[in-house]
């Protein structure tokens, strides 16, 4: 008796859990609680119903008014589409094919936004796909790119609609390629030993702005320039304007160069290494001691023609061999390059600005493991470059969420993967009911942020 008091008080205090089972003891009992069965609709996924609304209110009409309306009558509008393939990585899934094995009975609880099945999906993705531009080099050897020309307009477009890009703002902008690992029917043998894409992504801060996919066995210089010339033609017919270009060596050719350089007020590319460049580097005076990152480097900063007719700035950093080994051309230091137009900086500004690119590799990271680009879902280059936009435009919409997130509240931070937003938001038990002629959420928690979770900046 005394225990079941005890029991008793626990459960009526303040501190009382949401579920107590009663245990009765009896010879019979295998030590199982009893198990009710309810045929209620809860669902686990009450937080997707935010972001669905979230996702209409803000990029839906973008989406349908740069795409055009899929259907008059009946049918699911491009907007819908991609709200349903957007629900599969908000709720922890990791392929279209989720849509239809496991998440349709969840979204289809919401009494006015529809979702559709990952065939339509899969279809509409078809719809979407454009021709490959066909390039071929001077070896007589043909490559294939995809341009995927109104769905790069889209994905500018959508972040001016969320307000993450101002129209008549100036940025820095990054430029790099992504290998993508996938053995689809059209993929190419790539220089890193196995068969993919290798798309070129451009990204503002942390949001992409442009992607061009290209054949894995391309070479990453060739024809880039044409692929920059339309990012960059793209941002600026929306009023976008590069202050900064940073990009790694594989952009360091004359061509990339004068078509960045165009396009942007300073650019800061990785010079390649050449045998003629060792011999001024050794031969250079001047070196300054600077402590970037921890490291202890030595910098210093030349002008050099580096083509006929054009000069610019190359800012250089050594360090010194950690083994002490010595290297056949740069001896006892391992040296560095960055090709600038830019001669105001200092040489220290100079090389700090560009380290920050590799935060970059972390948005490739992101959208291999929450976006679904390591499980491409089409058999071609048009059909899975469609896919790329669709997916990186998701990706800008929930770093657009975790903007207007109160994310304290639910214990995440501004930074958060995906994962974490599935676990601490998207997970919570919730109800559709009808009262007074109105549809009503019920969210079953104790977070009472729930209420309004976007109300951080809605005014």
């Amino acid at each position: 008796p005394g225990q079941q008091n005890i029991a008793q008080d626990f459960a009526m205090s303040d501190f009382s859990l949401t579920l107590v089972l009663h245990f009765k003891t009896s010879k019979n009992f295998n030590g199982m609680p009893k198990v009710q069965i309810k045929s209620e609709k809860l669902t686990p996924f009450g937080g997707i119903f935010h972001v669905r609304e979230q996702f209409s209110r803000f990029v839906g009409p973008v989406i349908d008014k740069v795409l055009g309306l899929r259907c008059t009558s009946y049918g699911y509008q491009y907007s819908e589409i991609a709200g349903s393939l957007a629900s599969v990585y908000f709720c922890g899934g990791n392929c279209v094919e989720d849509i239809t094995s496991h998440l349709m009975p969840h979204l289809s609880l919401h009494p006015s936004l529809r979702t559709c099945s990952s065939d339509t999906v899969l279809r509409a993705i078809s719809e979407l796909a454009t021709g490959n531009t066909t390039y071929t080099s001077d070896t007589g050897k043909s490559y294939e790119f995809n341009t995927a020309t109104k769905l790069n307009s889209l994905l500018v477009k959508a972040l001016l609609s969320t307000g993450q890009l101002v129209a008549g703002a100036s940025y820095d902008l990054d430029f790099d390629h992504q290998f993508i690992e996938t053995e689809k029917y059209d993929a190419k043998m790539t220089y890193k030993k196995f068969t993919g894409y290798s798309p070129g992504v451009a990204v503002i801060g942390d949001l992409i702005v442009g992607i061009e996919n290209r054949d894995g066995n391309a070479n990453v210089r060739f024809h880039q320039q044409d692929t920059l010339e339309r990012i960059f033609s793209n941002l600026e017919s929306n009023d976008i304007h590069i202050k900064r270009a940073r990009m790694d060596c594989g952009s360091c050719s004359r061509e990339i160069v004068e078509t960045v350089e165009k396009h942007s007020e300073h650019f800061y590319i990785r010079a390649n290494r050449c045998g003629s460049l060792y011999d001024s580097l050794l031969a250079l005076r001047g070196w300054k001691r600077k402590e970037i990152n921890g490291i202890e480097y030595e910098v210093n900063s030349i002008l050099t023609e580096k083509w006929e007719d054009k000069t610019y700035r190359l800012v250089i950093q050594r360090v010194r061999r950690m083994n002490g080994d010595l290297d056949l051309w740069e001896g006892e230091y391992t040296y560095r390059c960055i090709l600038t137009n830019d001669y105001t900086s200092t040489n220290r500004e100079i090389v700090e600005f560009y380290n920050l690119r590799g935060d970059k590799e972390r948005i490739f990271d992101d959208m291999n493991n929450g976006f679904g680009w390591a499980r491409l879902p089409k058999s071609f280059m048009a059909e899975n470059t469609v896919f790329l936009l669709l997916t990186a435009l998701i990706r800008n919409f929930y770093k657009f969420l975790m903007g207007r997130l109160d994310t304290k509240a639910f214990g995440l931070k501004k930074n958060s993967r995906i994962k974490a937003f599935v676990f601490k938001f998207i997970s919570v038990p919730a109800k559709w009911i009808r009262t007074a002629r109105l549809y009503q959420l019920n969210i079953y928690t104790h977070n009472k942020s729930y209420q309004n979770p976007f109300a951080l900046t809605d005014g």
